[in-house]
């Protein structure tokens, strides 16, 4: 299913009537997923519509500058994808800086969203928090609804909390390699995207051509280095993949490699963006004494993602 994409201020506002909720939704996992299908619900039969709004940055990227621990799990295009399949009628990505941190609860609410949206029911969390410094909080946002006619709907505190656990499991599952765990909590498998750049083309000389993709998000969380199974969707046909991530140390790389075989693909991927969904850890990056070794380990990598399922 999909859905409408708008970014900033001066994006094209649709006037209907909506059901609002608001956040990073980071991941997007089963607990985020219930929370939208709740907003979902709530605008059938009635003529309104859902949004989404969320923050590009992370708002932590711009109040805590240069923040190692910044980490996020999706890019806003993989982010988007699993939003909309949620039946999400509209993301509105709305630009997060110092300004926007600036604003009292009371201008956040009437200057940005009021005056960009005909909202009628806002659906935010029992520690829902919003404005300069975190200020306002359910008292305040009830009574502005009072004020500006909207009502708001409180999500309850067990899912919530369901929602804070999952995420921070995820993230130390794939910060160890875990990815049937992670996967289970997202509901989907893992995901790296980005657009096909050309390498060294090493992988072609050894008879296994690989797709190299630049990552597009800095913040991106990366698992292990190491060897992956996957699969990838490209003209409406899924591909399984051998994907390797990491820096190379038998060519002597330098800097993150994200790079896939796409197993019996034969064709010209420079250029497209591809998407590539992680299903397995394979084993840890090493380094090999020849290129002829190197193969060797790469074709019994292919037979074992070639016989899963």
């Amino acid at each position: 299913m999909s859905g409408i994409l708008l970014q900033g201020l001066e994006a094209p506002f649709p006037s209907d009537e909506i059901v609002l909720t608001q956040g990073t939704f980071d991941g997007v996992h089963l607990g985020h997923k219930q929370v939208l299908k709740s907003v979902v619900n709530r605008v059938q039969n009635t003529g309104r519509k859902s949004v989404l709004l969320t923050f590009y940055p992370h708002p932590r990227q711009v109040i805590k500058q240069n923040d190692a621990e910044v980490q996020i799990l999706n890019n806003l295009e993989e982010k988007s994808r699993r939003i909309f399949a949620q039946g999400i009628d509209y993301i509105w990505v709305l630009p997060f800086d110092e300004s926007i941190a600036e604003l009292s609860p009371e201008a956040y609410i009437e200057n940005i969203l009021m005056a960009h949206w005909n909202i009628k029911e806002m659906v935010v969390g029992y520690d829902h928090r919003f404005g300069k410094n975190r200020e306002g909080g359910l008292a305040e946002l009830a009574e502005l609804g009072n004020r500006l006619g909207f009502v708001v709907s409180q999500i309850p505190a067990s899912e919530i909390q369901a929602i804070a656990i999952s995420s921070s499991r995820i993230r130390i599952a794939l910060s160890e390699g875990r990815m049937e765990e992670a996967n289970d909590l997202l509901g989907e498998p893992y995901s790296l995207s980005g657009i096909v750049i050309k390498g060294l083309q090493l992988g072609r000389k050894l008879g296994f051509p690989t797709a190299n993709i630049a990552l597009n998000e800095t913040h991106k969380l990366i698992p292990p280095y190491g060897v992956y199974c996957g699969y990838c969707q490209y003209q409406e046909k899924r591909w399984k993949l051998v994907m390797n991530m990491g820096i190379r140390p038998t060519i002597e790389g330098r800097g993150l490699s994200v790079e896939a075989h796409l197993l019996d693909f034969d064709g010209d991927l420079y250029g497209q963006h591809l998407e590539f969904h992680i299903t397995q850890y394979v084993r840890p990056e090493k380094r090999f004494e020849n290129l002829e070794a190197l193969a060797e380990q790469i074709a019994q990598d292919v037979a074992h993602c070639r016989r899963l399922d």
